[in-house]
């Protein structure tokens, strides 16, 4: 008897799960155990050249309803009809695999119940790192160990950006544009370079290790739209680079830390190597120390290899409930930004030479002892140092007195 799946969308990531599926098919289905085919592909637009037109379909209720679907891709995006639709077919039986990362970041808990309760499967390693895999090894290779942090660089667009700031003395809106020009970048790039998507990816991961959703609305994220060529060169010659990083532990207290911002990233750090639109993830278990995953973590056929792969797992565990759940939010689980530590770099103008030369004891004052950072052609007006580690109220109390004196122009954390 043959297995019938369905994939909903068929943009890129949709039309490379179709190509790769349908390439490798004879192995799919021998790793199956049975025959397995395509039966329709749902999406709005129309496609009459694709070799797939035969299996093009506008009405989601024909998936919905067909008892011979076992398992849909949604690979749509978005929160809004992705959710429908999920919900729905989840409540049919029928296995749902995904790259929806918008959707697994804010649903995850409610629908990997709802997929437990009708004794399917909604899967996502799609989600985090593209064709990196790293959901399964945390709920599987990994569950032997307390996870105490997940760190990553989450985003290749940032990345390639960053990494031209950095090797070519590109500035931001450059870099952006060629970004754009290669495919990496929307042409509403805010996702990206506000950090949101890396932010939903570290709540997934985030709500998998400790078992609890991260509401990616609550937690703090910030992009790298703010950094300048000043700010790559201060770190540069201090010995780090700049990556936009997403970092998540369990305190001491049973609370979440989690957050996405631009980091200092010592050059001898591993993450200080990872270029251009690679991803890296580490996750730091008390059993097997640092595990590291690297790879592409976008693009059409990365992507469709881990949805296909979730096709496949959901396929062979018909009628069975793989058990990958973690509970809803908890009020004040979310250890607060204020009372995180940090060290942090700092840059300021003031109005002239004097008055920066004469705030230097009033910094030193305000935060301990510091390190004040040089660059080739620094301003007489500009100074830029690094705080000692502190609690982020009190390095906030401070720049806000600060700023009644010079301009804060940069605040990036040390990872």
């Amino acid at each position: 008897m043959s297995s019938k799946i369905a994939v909903i969308g068929y943009g890129v990531v949709g039309s490379g799960t179709v190509e790769l599926f349908e390439t490798n098919k004879e192995q799919i289905v021998k790793g199956i155990g049975r025959d397995v085919e395509i039966k329709y592909i749902l999406d709005l637009k129309d496609f009459p050249d694709s070799p797939y037109a035969d299996k093009m379909i506008k009405d989601f209720n024909i998936i919905l309803n067909d008892p011979e679907v076992e398992v849909v891709a949604e690979v749509v995006g978005g929160a809004t009809f992705a959710y429908n639709y999920t919900k729905a077919l989840l409540e049919n039986g029928k296995s749902v695999v995904t790259s929806n990362k918008e959707l697994v970041a804010r649903k995850g808990a409610e629908l990997l119940r709802i997929a437990k309760e009708h004794n399917c499967n909604y899967l996502f390693e799609a989600s985090v790192g593209g064709g990196i895999p790293i959901i399964r090894p945390i709920y599987k290779c990994l569950a032997g160990n307390k996870i105490e942090e997940i760190a990553g660089i989450l985003n290749g667009t940032t990345n390639f950006i960053l990494t031209k700031m950095i090797r070519e003395q590109m500035s931001f809106e450059d870099a952006l544009k060629l970004a754009q020009e290669n495919g990496y970048a929307e042409a509403d790039p805010t996702a990206d370079v506000e950090g949101i998507d890396a932010c939903r990816k570290i709540c997934i991961l985030g709500s998998l290790a400790y078992g609890r959703q991260i509401d990616p609305d609550k937690i703090h994220c910030s992009g790298i739209s703010r950094i300048k060529m000043e700010d790559v060169e201060y770190a540069d010659v201090a010995g780090y680079v700049i990556k936009l990083v997403g970092v998540v532990r369990e305190t001491e207290d049973g609370k979440v830390s989690a957050m996405v911002s631009p980091r200092f990233v010592d050059k001898k750090h591993m993450f200080s190597h990872v270029d251009d639109v690679y991803n890296a993830i580490c996750v730091k278990g008390n059993g097997v120390g640092d595990a590291v995953f690297y790879g592409r973590g976008a693009g059409k056929l990365p992507t469709a290899s881990a949805v296909v792969g979730d096709i496949i797992d959901a396929l062979k565990h018909k009628g069975t409930h793989i058990g990958v759940s973690w509970a809803e939010s908890e009020a004040d689980m979310l250890l607060s930004r204020a009372e995180e530590e940090s060290s942090v770099y700092v840059r300021v103008k003031g109005s002239n030479s004097d008055s920066i030369e004469n705030m230097k004891s009033a910094f030193s004052s305000m935060f301990g002892k510091l390190i004040f950072l040089e660059r080739a052609n620094r301003p007489d007006n500009e100074l830029a140092f690094i705080t000692p580690k502190m609690k982020e109220k009190e390095i906030d109390n401070n720049l806000t007195i600060l700023s009644h004196t010079v301009s804060i122009e940069s605040k990036i954390r040390i990872l």
